[in-house]
């Protein structure tokens, strides 16, 4: 499961030799509209991917389906893919997780190449080895564990990034300074977003990268303290779901973030997570990400979604949950009346 990480000063050599420890016979490249547009153009004239069969799918989550799944897998068959043959995923996390997954059950797996071009696959999903689609309205509900042979982490693609999918992929991140210490929640809290210094950005995405490598490395297939990645997600997951469902979709990152409102409350009910840093983190989030407004009469289909989480086991709806920063609680399990209380929170303190 281990896989290569590199963070790139020099993409086209750095690319280059990813490749070349992947002997194949023939190269695809997965993009998706927007990516083919922005950043395509970045790596297109390198000399080695001149004979690179494209495969460009649609963008956004919407596209992560069974459908574009095929899509993929008819291109791959099409062009003369072998077992042999190697997938490069230029993209964001959907095209890094329905990449991968392409990869992996095509042929029974080929090997693959992710380059994230955004924040949120730089620091998540393009790292660890979770690929998958959605399905049946839930999120990455079929997958696998595969990692790609090489994960290139290029900072240079965060300035084709907007406002809006910086501040997505920086939620993971400050999941990741929640569960590691003190000290990387800080500055995660009081970077600015608003004026961002790229520089000192790639620096932090190297060592939110390290936490999550880390773990995965510990852990690889989710048996144990992997779940500590789930912090924030079983709530926010379910908000994600519902704003599908009504069409008002969100990215992945805010939806963390709400969800981290959520699930922090719960820590500070259930296992005293100190209010300050409770308090400090949600003045944080509702300055960065807004508010996602729900009512108490969607608490049920919220409820619902959260019954479905991957996560759970003999449906007792299951969190990762924190003590202090740093202090990792696994396995958490929470009653309806305490879920509905900690929805209750978050319309109360977020405003809505």
């Amino acid at each position: 499961m281990k896989q290569d990480v590199v963070i790139s000063q020099n993409l086209q050599k750095d690319l280059q030799q990813a490749i070349s420890r992947c002997s194949n016979d023939k190269l695809f490249v997965l993009t998706d509209t927007t990516t083919f547009r922005l950043c395509w153009p970045v790596i297109k004239d390198f000399p080695y991917l001149q004979k690179a069969k494209m495969i460009t799918i649609g963008a956004t989550d919407e596209n992560k389906t069974l459908q574009t799944l095929s899509f993929v897998w008819e291109a791959l068959q099409q062009g003369g893919a072998t077992r042999h043959s190697l997938l490069i995923c230029l993209g964001g996390g959907m095209v890094t997780d329905l990449g991968g997954f392409a990869a992996s059950t095509f042929k029974r797996g080929i090997q693959y190449i992710n380059i994230p071009t955004t924040l949120l696959s730089m620091v998540d999903a393009s790292v660890g080895g979770k690929t998958g689609i959605n399905f049946g309205g839930l999120k990455n509900e079929i997958g696998v564990f595969n990692c790609a042979s090489t994960v290139i982490l290029c900072a240079e693609f965060l300035r084709t990034l907007d406002d809006y999918n910086i501040r997505s992929g920086y939620a993971e991140m400050l999941k990741h300074g929640i569960i590691s210490n003190t000290e990387n929640w800080a500055e995660l809290i009081t970077f600015d977003l608003d004026n961002i210094d790229y520089p000192h950005l790639q620096q932090m995405v190297a060592k939110s990268v390290a936490i999550k490598e880390h773990i995965v490395e510990e852990d690889p297939t989710e048996k144990g303290i992997r779940k500590a990645l789930n912090l924030g997600h079983t709530a926010g997951h379910a908000l994600e779901s519902l704003a599908l469902a009504e069409n008002r979709t969100v990215l992945h990152g805010y939806a963390v973030a709400w969800g981290l409102v959520c699930e922090l409350y719960l820590s500070a009910k259930r296992l005293n997570f100190p209010k300050d840093k409770l308090s400090q983190t949600l003045q944080f989030i509702k300055e960065t990400y807004g508010v996602f407004t729900f009512n108490c009469k969607q608490y049920d289909r919220l409820y619902q979604f959260m019954q479905h989480d991957k996560k759970n086991q003999s449906g007792i709806i299951n969190f990762t949950l924190m003590a202090d920063i740093g202090d990792i609680r696994i396995n958490q399990t929470a009653t309806q009346e305490e879920i509905l209380d900690m929805l209750d929170f978050y319309r109360e303190s977020m405003g809505c």
